[in-house]
């Protein structure tokens, strides 16, 4: 068994596409979604319209949650950009995606954790506001009752394997169209990929057990950047140009 697993596309259609190109040309037919789709300076709209007709297994994230569980004028800078660009078929779908799926009883998908979309699963925060890889039993502690050998989430951004002593296997595939961004809750931090690359993995079913494969695609980062200057998202345009918010 083979598959590809994308996430944290936030409306980077052009990411989107180098990324589905990169999975057709490895011949994978099937994609797993682990959410936060549209929300963001860019192209939520061209995204829905590529992303929808692909009838990817997908989950929500905290970014979709925001699209749809309050008015407009309540949404958040990431969220305003993006909600006139989408239809109401497009918030339909995104209003019909579960909180968390599991595939062929092989794999367990989720956006952030099983029991909250918007908390870190293997990173912890430190008091210099620096993302770092959370002590194992933390990890763990998370992970109880979820009993499938690959555990699939997003959230941070960042690409990250994990195995637990149990042998299960936590894979976040990095974000396809946003490499960093910075927050401030619980306290002002950053998440930075380093690279402008969109990123995605490819999980393999092996005699061994299931291996990730971490993939980044280039693609036209800059004109992403541009648009996010235009639209007035400095911390965006640092991150689609270069990995790391300036």
């Amino acid at each position: 068994m083979q598959f590809a697993a994308i996430a944290d596309i936030h409306g980077n259609h052009l990411a989107l596409e180098a990324v589905l190109d990169d999975i057709k040309r490895l011949g994978i037919t099937r994609i797993v979604n682990l959410g936060d789709c549209f929300s963001g300076p860019l192209e939520a709209g061209k995204t829905a319209d590529l992303l929808l007709p692909l009838d990817a297994l997908t989950v929500r994230g905290n970014h979709d949650r925001a699209l749809t569980d309050r008015p407009a004028v309540e949404m958040g800078d990431w969220e305003r950009p993006s909600i006139a660009q989408l239809s109401e078929a497009h918030l339909d779908w995104i209003r019909n995606l579960p909180f968390s799926a599991v595939m062929e009883d092989e794999a367990y998908l989720c956006h952030a954790t099983p029991q909250d979309d918007n908390t870190y699963w293997t990173e912890t925060l430190s008091k210099d506001g620096v993302l770092h890889l959370k002590p194992l039993e933390d990890i763990e502690a998370l992970a109880a009752g979820i009993d499938y050998p690959l555990i699939l989430c997003a959230h941070s951004h960042i690409a990250r394997s994990v195995q637990l002593s149990d042998g299960r296997l936590i894979v976040n595939p990095g974000s396809v169209g946003c490499p960093g961004f910075d927050y401030d809750v619980p306290f002002y931090h950053k998440a930075q990929a380093g690279t402008p690359f969109a990123a995605y993995a490819v999980l393999e079913k092996t005699a061994r057990g299931w291996q990730p494969t971490f993939r980044q695609v280039r693609y036209d980062n800059l004109a992403m950047a541009r648009l996010a200057r235009e639209r007035g998202m400095g911390d965006w345009v640092s991150a689609l140009s270069t990995g790391w918010i300036g």
